[in-house]
């Protein structure tokens, strides 16, 4: 229970205690104490008492009951259509039963404008309607912001009020409705997690087969070029031994085999020159000496040691 409605609760009291003793036109005068008291708004306690209930079977007293039944949970457009038939308001019990109308009008909307409440709660100039609604906030009945430049009023939070013959069930059929589809909700919930749940795990399982088949071909691809590297390697060993087997068949015998070739000359050349190491060579054209006249003095010292012997 709410500050408020305990507070009311409380000032309820008194007029609970007298009920159960006052009869007739003691229960009338009562319900007309009780719904001009100050802070007292929820009258479902009082409606049950059997004193107030009997008031039903008279009829002169039985429009003060209809009376505590508006002010329990009926409004002020009730009590338009119902004025007749009812006692006449005295001040405090109309500006108590308008509050009462606003807490509501707000269960169904929480932004009420001027323009409706003045004419929903027949009230003439702006100023009268602010006072009412700051006369309900001073009281707790209601709490809000009044919006001027908007000329609206702003609820953030009323007090509750008593519930209607009837309307009990209907709360619980509409609480029966929001478990359904909240069931409904969550089992949807449950469904698209489970989804989710199956999708992360495949996922999962895709990239570690991923990871698993591109290691695999990585496997291979390194065991294919070592292949290849050990080919290359023996192949190349192979080549430079016959490199060098053709070298070695290109020596002097290979090189006499041309009858009139540079290499034959060559042989000729160095031949000539065990041969005969000392054969003067004819003057140049310049007059120069061979290679047998330019080796030194030696040439004619051993002229002459044979000419002497």
């Amino acid at each position: 229970m709410s500050d408020i409605a305990s507070s009311s609760a409380r000032k309820l009291e008194p007029f609970l205690l007298m009920a159960k003793s006052a009869k007739g036109a003691a229960a009338a005068k009562l319900i007309q104490d009780a719904t001009s008291a100050p802070g007292v708004f929820v009258f479902a306690e009082l409606l049950e008492v059997n004193n107030i209930q009997e008031l039903a079977t008279n009829p002169q007293h039985a429009p003060f009951l209809e009376l505590l039944k508006l002010f329990s949970y009926g409004n002020y457009d009730e009590y338009k259509a119902h004025k007749d038939a009812l006692p006449p308001l005295n001040a405090n019990q109309l500006i108590k039963l308008k509050n009462l109308s606003i807490v509501s009008l707000s269960s169904k909307s929480r932004i009420l404008p001027y323009a409706h409440l003045k004419t929903y709660l027949d009230i003439g100039t702006m100023r009268e309607l602010e006072d009412l609604i700051i006369d309900a906030m001073y009281q707790d009945v209601l709490r809000g912001r009044l919006d001027q430049k908007e000329q609206q009023l702003e609820v953030e939070y009323t007090m509750g009020r008593d519930l209607r013959p009837g309307q009990l069930e209907e709360i619980l059929a509409a609480l029966k409705d929001w478990s359904q589809s909240t069931a409904q909700v969550i089992a949807a919930l449950d469904t698209k997690l489970l989804q989710i749940d199956a999708h992360v795990a495949q996922q999962k399982l895709n990239q570690e087969t991923f990871i698993l088949q591109r290691n695999e071909i990585l496997h291979d691809i390194a065991s294919s070029n070592n292949k290849h590297r050990k080919r290359g390697g023996g192949g190349g060993g192979q080549n430079d031994e016959s490199e060098m087997m053709d070298i070695d068949s290109s020596g002097p015998s290979a090189m006499n085999m041309d009858a009139g070739g540079g290499s034959h000359a060559g042989v000729g050349f160095f031949g000539s020159m065990l041969s005969d190491p000392w054969k003067k060579k004819k003057p140049t054209a310049h007059g120069q000496q061979g290679i047998g006249s330019s080796g030194g003095g030696n040439a004619p010292s051993n002229t002459r040691k044979r000419n002497r012997g």
